[in-house]
């Protein structure tokens, strides 16, 4: 039988949750001997004994604190430390924690049910660099400009509290606490709110993988890390070792607190191949059924997609096939393929693709590597996913990790022409796996992404700079961006006046029409899927995806030879052809002439869509 006091604290959430006027302080501290809270007035402090329980819960009630009041553990009497489940930070990482009423946000999407895989057109965007001045009220204003593109899910990079205001999220400390220089929890509700509205889902990156190196004080708390497992970020995050039950509980709470109180659409798991677990249930799997418990309860599809670089389909397979469940995951075999047949890159793990035929099993199978030899990686890699829906997988050509680490963040605009650029997103748009763009994209931007920190710890900003030098002094850069410096994030900004301007006009308009020829097919499919016939000739380099329709199947062929080419498809109505897009809308009849059964010109790195009969 429980005890009471077990009884009494298993009710209560981590963190600090007011209810009516007593405010309730709930934190997991197996290392200590005693814990006490203290509330920071403005005039006075006081502290508050918490009871421990008999699995190392430190818990009790505050009668004198209030939503707003600024508190910190005060642990064997001694250090004092922010809540690991702080919901905001507004003095960063090392300062007091903050009381916040969860439910006195008015949500106004009680009608929005979430999206479906097969529905997300994904764009990537860091908030801190998406608008000058990178916060959630200034990403509200461009929210009608997505809509106007044709997305139908943001993703949001990490929000978690990280160090400093500059940061790609991915050295987050405070799990539960929204960025404090993003505007903080309130905001970010405004925002997820503010897109339900206008009808787009919202996706939040988080990283169960690792925590960040500053401002990290799990260790004074109890065995959230293990020596067990080691990580490119120190000590993996302890999953299967002693006192691991609780840690797992930290992190699936934290998954359901973004869904739960944040109405997020989905999450995206960062980088799973550094989650290491030997459990008889796999954290993935039992994250899964947790958050795909809370969806039904309501109301609401929510999605987990993972990024891993595994090849391995486990992560999505269904439960009956053993597979974890997840409904996608990312795939760097279609990024790279496409990347270095575009720009003829050799280096890195671009050692492995760069031929025509790895872009053709890359839509045709989803992994290029399956099971195959990999000389990059000196072994066998990955499993065979062909099996599964092609909207399990998620595609890009950019993306924060493919632009950002390279050693000047330089996007894909810099590297190819406009025809292989127009290629490129006909490629991703029209394949039939799930396309995911990254932020300024769509019309060319030019501003690199790059590499940027904020921290305080002078030792550790030198280790930085040192580690980002070494790692690209084997591809001979003598030198790389400063991360420390402003200039680097200022730098990393869109620059907004672009996509209205010229040729970045055009392209704007192209990825508008390619995903409104995308919504077509999808709409059009008697399965409400993108699955696509896939033909191609390896010695003209070119590859045909056919879509059924129910209004007309389409036709969608994609050049990559040097020399015009002449096509014989059947006969129909050309909608869009890169080698001509001049950036109007493809909406008359007049651009869109019907065609004989004769031949057509496939221009050089072009791609050509045609709507035929049924």
């Amino acid at each position: 039988m429980k005890t009471m006091r077990a009884a009494a604290s298993e009710h209560l959430p981590l963190g600090a949750s007011c209810q009516g006027q007593n405010c309730y302080f709930k934190v997991w501290a197996p290392y200590c001997s005693s814990v006490d809270v203290k509330i920071l007035k403005s005039r006075q402090s006081f502290l508050v004994p918490l009871r421990k329980d008999a699995r190392g819960y430190f818990w009790g009630r505050a009668r004198q604190a209030r939503a707003g009041d600024r508190y910190v553990y005060r642990l064997d009497h001694a250090k004092e430390r922010p809540d690991p489940a702080s919901f905001y930070q507004p003095q960063g990482v090392h300062g007091p924690s903050q009381i916040v009423r969860t439910d006195r946000f008015r949500w106004t999407d009680q009608s929005w049910k979430g999206l479906r895989l097969p529905e997300l057109v994904i764009y990537e965007l860091h908030i801190g660099t998406f608008t000058l001045q990178g916060t959630f009220e200034a990403a509200i204003k461009k929210i009608p400009y997505l809509k106007k593109l044709g997305i139908t899910c943001v993703e949001l990079l990490p929000l978690a509290q990280f160090p400093g205001k500059r940061n790609w999220g991915y050295d987050g400390v405070g799990l539960y606490a929204v960025q404090n220089s993003y505007g903080g929890p309130e905001r970010l509700k405004k925002f997820v709110n503010a897109c339900h509205r206008e009808g787009l889902g919202v996706c939040l990156d988080v990283v169960y993988n690792h925590f960040g190196p500053e401002g990290n004080y799990l260790n004074d708390y109890g065995p959230y890390f293990t020596k067990k497992y080691h990580t490119p970020w120190g000590d993996a995050v302890n999953y299967d070792d002693h006192g691991s039950r609780e840690v797992r509980r930290f992190v699936i709470q934290n998954a359901l607190y973004w869904i739960r109180e944040f109405h997020f659409d989905g999450l995206r798991l960062d980088a799973v191949h550094g989650i290491f677990d030997a459990s008889n249930t796999h954290l993935l799997k039992e994250l899964n059924n947790e958050i795909q418990k809370l969806g039904r309860s309501l109301g609401r599809e929510v999605l987990v997609i993972a990024e891993s670089d595994l090849n391995d389909s486990q992560i999505i397979r269904p439960k009956k096939q053993k597979g974890y469940g997840l409904h996608g995951q990312w795939s760097d075999d279609f990024h790279h393929a496409v990347h270095a047949i575009l720009t003829g890159e050799k280096k890195g793990y671009y050692c492995d693709y760069g031929q025509f035929r790895h872009v053709v099993k890359a839509l045709k199978t989803g992994f290029v590597y399956d099971g195959i030899y990999s000389a990059f990686r000196k072994r066998k890699h990955g499993n065979k996913v062909s099996d599964l829906p092609p909207e399990k997988l998620v595609v890009c050509t950019q993306n924060h990790d493919q632009v950002g680490n390279r050693a000047w963040g330089d996007r894909l605009t810099r590297l190819v022409d406009k025809k292989k650029l127009d290629l490129a997103a006909a490629l991703l748009l029209l394949g039939p796996h799930t396309p995911l763009l990254f932020m300024g994209e769509e019309y060319g931007e030019e501003a690199p992404f790059q590499y940027f920190i904020d921290h305080g710890d002078a030792q550790l900003v030198k280790a930085v700079q040192q580690g980002r030098k070494k790692e690209f002094e084997s591809f001979g850069w003598k030198s790389v961006p400063d991360p420390a410096s402003k200039k680097t994030f200022i730098n990393s900004k869109l620059n907004w006046g672009k996509p209205f301007r010229g040729r970045h006009k055009r392209l704007w308009h192209l990825y508008r029409e390619l995903i409104s020829i995308r919504k077509k097919i999808f709409s059009g499919n008697p399965r409400g899927r993108m699955r696509a016939k896939i033909r191609a000739n390896h010695q003209k380099h070119w590859i045909a995806l056919e879509y059924p329709s129910k209004t007309g199947n389409f036709a969608i062929f994609f050049s990559f030879s040097r020399k015009r080419q002449i096509m014989k498809p059947r006969q129909g109505t050309v909608i869009l052809n890169t080698a001509v897009f001049t950036g109007k809308p493809l909406s008359g009849p007049r651009i869109r002439p019907k065609m004989k059964k004769t031949s057509l010109i496939l221009e050089p790195f072009s791609a050509l869509v045609i709507q035929t009969s049924t």
